[in-house]
């Protein structure tokens, strides 16, 4: 099944609970409470290395930090998010 990820990810912010920031995201993976994590295409490299200590599914958004970040509604740039619960969203199916 295709779904819209950013219409997905809208409405998991919307409807459950999601950590912005990629310092953010760490630490909820540090705690093992991320059931997906979202990355910009740009996100840093260090950052992305960190990821692979940990056994989550992970999503490279198709674009910058910024339109990450304008998908969730901010004015700023975005770099990872992390999915804690999703809500009414179907954004976990998009890694199944």
């Amino acid at each position: 099944m295709k779904i819209d990820v950013e219409k997905a990810l809208r409405k998991a912010l919307n409807t459950g609970k999601v950590y912005l920031g990629a310092k953010r995201t760490l630490k909820a993976l540090k705690n093992g409470d991320v059931k997906l994590v979202v990355m910009a295409a740009n996100c840093p490299e260090e950052f992305f290395e960190e990821l692979k200590g940990f056994d989550v599914p992970v999503i490279t958004y198709n674009g910058s930090n910024m339109d990450l970040g304008a998908t969730c509604g901010k004015p700023f740039g975005v770099s990872m998010l992390a999915i804690i619960d999703p809500g009414d969203s179907e954004i976990l199916s998009a890694v199944s």
